[in-house]
């Protein structure tokens, strides 16, 4: 994992985090006790550029990631148009965009610093994930996104890798 934040830092992009997937699967792989890591569907890298917001900058971005390391599924995206998916208002910063995903245990992001200490974003804390417990984030809790996040819950079907979740 130190790895792969090292790779991503060298990008030197503005308000970058590492998140969802990475860190939440780590957390259960561990509450677990799993001896390996679960393979990711892929490695979601976000960063927050209101002046270069195509979406082929995003894939020059992955396509200089996967020429470093072509055995990781890189996922790159700018969250100041990743408000358009759900039509909401535009996001202030990426952590502002991972407080709107649609799962309060998927909103995680991690960085490292200037002095590469590790930085955690939980805009909705790390309780859920420490618990177990899989329930939308209060943006995906209203009629119109929850739809959106009950289909989310299904395709996923985490409760067949980690058994012990509880899903709302």
């Amino acid at each position: 994992m130190m790895g792969i934040l090292t790779l991503v830092k060298t990008l030197n992009l503005p308000d970058w985090w590492v998140c969802a997937g990475f860190v939440r699967s780590k957390i259960w792989d561990v509450l677990h006790g799993f001896e390996a890591r679960t393979p990711l569907q892929d490695v979601d890298v976000i960063y927050f550029d209101p002046v270069n917001t195509g979406e082929a900058d995003e894939k020059i971005l992955e396509g200089k990631l996967k020429a470093l390391r072509p055995d990781i599924p890189w996922s790159v995206k700018n969250q100041a148009r990743m408000h358009v998916i759900n039509n909401l208002p535009p996001y202030s910063s990426a952590v502002d965009g991972i407080s709107k995903f649609p799962e309060t245990v998927t909103a995680l992001g991690v960085k490292l610093d200037e002095n590469d200490r590790i930085i955690l974003a939980a805009p909705w804390g790390i309780g859920d994930v420490i618990d177990l417990l899989v329930k939308p984030t209060p943006l995906f809790s209203n009629a119109e996104l929850k739809r959106v996040y009950d289909v989310r819950i299904n395709k996923k079907n985490w409760k067949a890798t980690w058994k012990l979740l509880k899903i709302t």
